[in-house]
C-alpha cells in the first residue's frame, strides 16, 4: 500500500505546486526593437553587440572617421558599417535566435516540474526525459537548467516530494503535526485523486489494524472506481490471494516465526557459499535449533 500510494501521489506531482505559497517569477516583457520582434537579452552575443555598437558610435560622434574606428578597435570595414548604420543595437539582432523551436519545448514543463521537486544534476533528468521521447542532447538540458541555475531567483519553499506526502497519509491523521495536517488538507482541496487516495488508504488501514475482513470486498470495489491505477494494480493482486488475505485479516495466528526460521536458514547458507555441501548444511541446522 505504501508504494502505491507514492506512485499514486507521484503521477499528481503538480499539485503539490499548491503547498508553495510564494508567488512565481513575474514573466519579464520581451523588449522589442525598431522592427518590433523580441530581441535576446543578458546573452553573451547581444551584449557584445551592444558594447561594440556604443564604441563604433561614441568614436563618431567624437568625429573619427570610419576607417579610423576600423583601425582603433580592430575590426573590418563590413563589421564597422554595419555598427555604424545601425540607429540602434536591436536593429542588429533580427533573425538572432528569435522565438526559434527547440527539441526541449515539449519537456521543459516536466522539467521545471522536477527541478522545483530539487531534483537539479542535468544528467540525471536528462536520462528521465530520454524514455519520453526526448531527441534533445544532455548538453541542451544541462544549458536549459544552467540559466535556471544563473537567473536570479527569489527565495520560496520548496515543495514536499511525492514520498514525503505519501507519508503523511499513511500516518495515523492524529499523530500528523498541525502543520502537516494543513499541507495536507491544502493537497486534498487542489487534487481530487488525492484527496481519493487519502479516504482509500485510511480505510484499508483501519480494515488492517482492527481486521475488519467483512469490509474487503467493499474497498476492492471502492478502490477500482477511481482514476488511481496504482491502487488498480493493488486490488489485483489482492484479487489473486483473497482468500489468503482474508484469513491474514481473520485469523489469530501468524507466519512471523516461519520466516524467522526461514531467514536463520539462508544467513547459515550463505555463511557456507561454496565451501560444503547439502549434508553439512542440514547438520547445522539441525544443531542450531
Amino acid at each position: 500500500m505504501s508504494e502505491a500510494a507514492e506512485r499514486a501521489v507521484a503521477q499528481h506531482r503538480r499539485c503539490l505546486r499548491s503547498l508553495v505559497t510564494a508567488a512565481p517569477d513575474p514573466e519579464p516583457a520581451p523588449e522589442t526593437g525598431s522592427s518590433g520582434a523580441p530581441w535576446p537579452t543578458g546573452h553573451r552575443f547581444a551584449d557584445r553587440t551592444r558594447a561594440r555598437h556604443a564604441d563604433v558610435h561614441a568614436l563618431l560622434e567624437a568625429g573619427h572617421s570610419r576607417r579610423s574606428v576600423q583601425r582603433q578597435l580592430g575590426m573590418t570595414w563590413r563589421t564597422v558599417k554595419q555598427l555604424a548604420d545601425a540607429a540602434a543595437p536591436e536593429e542588429l539582432f533580427t533573425g538572432q535566435w528569435q522565438n526559434r523551436p527547440s527539441v526541449l519545448d515539449d519537456y521543459k514543463p516536466y522539467l521545471d516540474d522536477r527541478w522545483n521537486e530539487g531534483c537539479t544534476n542535468a544528467w540525471k533528468l536528462w536520462q528521465e526525459t530520454v524514455p519520453l521521447g526526448c531527441k534533445g542532447s544532455y548538453q541542451r538540458v544541462r544549458a536549459y537548467l544552467h540559466k535556471k541555475r544563473t537567473s536570479p531567483r527569489p527565495v520560496v519553499a520548496r515543495q514536499p516530494s511525492p514520498r514525503t506526502v505519501a507519508g503523511w497519509i499513511l500516518r495515523r491523521p492524529e499523530t500528523l503535526p498541525e502543520p502537516e495536517q494543513l499541507l495536507l488538507k491544502t493537497v486534498r482541496t487542489h487534487c481530487p485523486e488525492t484527496d481519493a487516495l487519502t479516504r482509500h488508504v485510511r480505510a484499508f488501514a483501519v480494515m488492517l489494524t482492527e481486521r475488519q475482513s467483512e469490509r474487503l470486498p467493499d474497498w476492492l470495489v471502492a478502490a477500482r472506481q477511481d482514476d488511481l491505477p496504482s491502487l488498480h494494480t493493488l486490488a489485483a493482486g489482492i484479487d489473486r490471494d483473497r482468500d489468503a488475505v482474508i484469513a491474514g485479516l481473520t485469523l489469530p495466528w501468524s507466519s512471523g516465526a516461519v520466516e524467522g526460521h526461514v531467514n536463520r536458514i539462508k544467513m547459515i547458507k550463505r555463511q557456507m557459499y561454496g565451501r560444503a555441501g547439502f549434508n553439512l548444511l542440514r547438520k547445522r541446522v539441525l544443531l542450531a535449533s
